[in-house]
């Protein structure tokens, strides 16, 4: 059986990579006695996969992991209890859902968007007005280009296609981008591009980003269909 955690990543825990998450996770499920299935060979490992790496820095009340148990003893409410009773400060299992089998449900090969929500550390807003239409008139542009810089070279790139929604609520702005192996825009790119339109720069660690959702394309063709990753599995009674 397949399962689909989701949990958030708050606080100090921001600070945690990537690979340390994982590893935090597997010595989590050993402590909480969950059975999951491991593989086979001379050196087995759980058998479990991440949706999308988090940035360090980055908060989150929307992350995801799959794992494969050997039963179905326990219901979603009692591993999300088992597993909240290891969880140090700033992490928490929000939900554990069933999900079908087969490597097409893998969370991994899945992502297709998220949510972000940005703030600016008091001190570090924008020094020329933002608030007043800016960021709709931004957005409204036939093309947002920026230089974006990977292992290999830079180019210049247009990711406007590749920012589905971006809003203003309040003294934050609320995005959501094209993730995934295709397409992976990250916010931060964006807000480095807001602040070319305004004609300034940002100061360093001026941005506070908080990734809320991650979602699915259960679309065809052109037409998007976006389902969280939480919302493809079924509640273990």
């Amino acid at each position: 059986m397949k399962v689909r955690v989701k949990f958030s990543k708050e606080g100090a825990m921001k600070f945690i990579g990537h690979l340390d998450i994982m590893r935090y996770f597997q010595k989590s499920i050993r402590r909480a006695n969950i059975p999951i299935a491991f593989s086979g060979g001379f050196s087995p490992h759980m058998i479990m996969s991440f949706a999308a790496p988090l940035g360090v820095g980055v908060t989150s009340s929307g992350e995801y992991f799959d794992m494969e148990l050997t039963d179905d003893s326990l219901s979603s409410k009692e591993m999300e209890d088992r597993l909240n009773a290891t969880m140090a400060e700033g992490m928490k299992v929000i939900s554990v859902r069933q999900i079908p089998d087969g490597k097409a449900s893998a969370c991994m090969s899945l992502v297709a968007a998220a949510d972000y929500t940005v703030t600016f550390r008091e001190g570090k807003e924008p020094s020329v007005e933002w608030k007043n239409g800016q960021l709709e008139a931004f957005f409204a542009q036939d093309s947002i280009e920026i230089l974006r810089k990977t292992k290999r070279s830079e180019k210049i790139t247009d990711i406007k296609p590749w920012i589905y929604k971006l809003e203003l609520r309040g003294d934050k702005v609320w995005m959501q981008l094209s993730q995934g192996s295709v397409h992976n825009l990250k916010p931060e790119l964006v807000m480095e591009a807001f602040a070319k339109f305004l004609g300034i720069e940002l100061e360093p660690f001026a941005l506070m980003i908080h990734r809320e959702e991650v979602y699915a394309d259960r679309g065809e063709e052109e037409v998007r269909q976006l389902v969280s990753l939480e919302a493809l599995g079924d509640v273990i009674a």
